[in-house]
């Protein structure tokens, strides 16, 4: 037994040590590898508030590690005899240098949050493609509806046009999130929330709900692709071949709650589908095969 724990205390720094090298590992950390503009403009506000704080959390570990050395029980010559009496060399240190960090960081966030609006449509030469996003148990469904089609757990679209998704939630709350391409944003029954992504070349990544939604939650991903515009093309066309139609029957049996959906496609949409998903919760219309929920 003794020499088991020897053997377990010899090994726990080395462990300790590979624990921490694959915490740093970069390469698992979809927030630290943006793959468009939107996220990269994110990272780079993290890293940017992250740099202006470490001004105060550095120099507060430094001095703490000093003075400790410095007034040590074996340093007989350092002498502890603090002045209690008013120092405003010591107030400005201790209140103006944090209190101009804070100012910094303020400025920082602010012109950053209204930089990356949500709402605010990326500048570009080309239109957006609008996709309609319902958040269900325990999947999510796209609609496109210039193209007539939608596809449950797969978000594709051409690299380098921007994006325009409208998000809403016919169970509870959600949450949308693909990290590398854009921030989180809430998807709420009987509302809607916009959000715009643009990915800067071909790939594909890992869409999530990032908000804990019942037992299913944790099955709650979905693909994202981005494609070159031929190659999307050609995804619209596979998708129109498919032989499901997304009409009030279909969509009432696809929103029953189900774990680890496939990928499925539908060549045809109910019309405004999604604004009556959404009016349902308003009790303003029905939804196509279903009652009001109350």
């Amino acid at each position: 037994m003794k020499q088991a724990v020897e053997k377990l205390l010899r090994a726990a720094p080395a462990a300790g040590a590979a624990l921490l090298a694959s915490a740093c590992d970069l390469r698992h950390a979809a927030v630290l590898d943006p793959k468009g503009p939107i996220a990269l403009a994110q990272r780079d506000l993290l890293f940017d508030a992250f740099f202006v704080m470490m001004l105060v959390v550095v120099p507060v570990i430094v001095l703490t590690l000093l003075f400790a050395w410095r007034y040590r029980a074996s340093n007989t010559k350092a002498t502890y005899a603090p002045k209690w009496a008013e120092s405003v060399r010591i107030d400005t240190f201790v209140w103006v240098i944090p209190a101009l960090i804070v100012i910094a960081v303020a400025v920082l966030v602010w012109r950053s949050t209204h930089k990356l609006d949500p709402y605010r449509p990326i500048a570009s030469a080309v239109p957006p493609l609008e996709v309609q996003v319902v958040a269900q148990d325990w999947k999510w469904l796209f609609i496109y509806p210039e193209q007539g089609i939608a596809v449950v757990n797969q978000l594709a679209f051409p690299n380098g046009r921007p994006v325009s998704l409208r998000i809403t939630s016919d169970t509870v709350m959600n949450s949308f999130y693909v990290p590398q391409l854009a921030g989180q944003i809430y998807a709420m029954a009987g509302m809607q929330t916009r959000l715009q992504i643009l990915a800067n070349q071909p790939g594909k990544f890992v869409g999530r709900n990032s908000m804990y939604s019942g037992g299913g939650f944790s099955e709650q991903h979905f693909e994202v692709v981005s494609l070159t515009p031929a190659d999307f093309e050609a995804w619209v066309a596979k998708a129109r071949q498919a032989p499901g139609k997304l009409d009030a029957a279909a969509y009432t049996a696809l929103a029953a709650k189900s774990r680890s959906n496939p990928i499925a496609y539908y060549s045809a949409v109910e019309p405004k589908l999604f604004d009556s998903i959404i009016a349902k919760y308003t009790h303003v219309h029905a939804a196509p095969g279903a009652a009001p929920r109350r």
